[in-house]
């Protein structure tokens, strides 16, 4: 039987800038968002002054960072959806000893974190210190 420590996963507060529901005021603009104001700058730019060339490039540049974050974010996410459904049917123990059990079913979250559930019901955050056997 071998047995093997879980670490804890954690979100590296890469965002895109969703914003919480029913929120009035956002100080970030989301993806979609980001692609609008750009498309209606460019389509409402005076044509005798248009934007700086550089200004411009700049914004572009913007653009491919928030692109690259919202991809990366995918990307983790499947990562940890996958890492989490390799737990279902091994035995677990949390941190502190207490909760003991096979796992049947494991929960992520948007936030990067991970729940455990095992077949008697009980519940373990799956983190540092909790181990987890074949």
């Amino acid at each position: 039987m071998s047995v093997t420590n879980v670490n804890a996963v954690t979100n590296s507060s890469v965002s895109a800038g969703a914003s919480e529901a029913g929120s009035t005021t956002s100080s970030t603009v989301d993806y979609n968002q980001f692609l609008q104001l750009l498309v209606s700058e460019l389509k409402n730019q005076d044509p005798t002054s248009p934007t700086d060339p550089t200004q411009y490039m700049s914004q572009l540049a913007s653009f491919s960072s928030v692109e690259q974050q919202v991809q990366t974010n995918s990307t983790l996410s499947a990562l940890l959806s996958v890492q989490a459904s390799s737990l279902v049917g091994r035995t677990i123990t949390s941190s502190d000893g207490q909760i003991s059990g096979i796992v049947s079913s494991v929960q992520t979250s948007s936030s990067g974190g991970a729940s455990a559930t095992l077949t008697d019901g009980q519940s373990v955050v799956l983190g540092s210190g909790v181990s987890v056997s074949s």
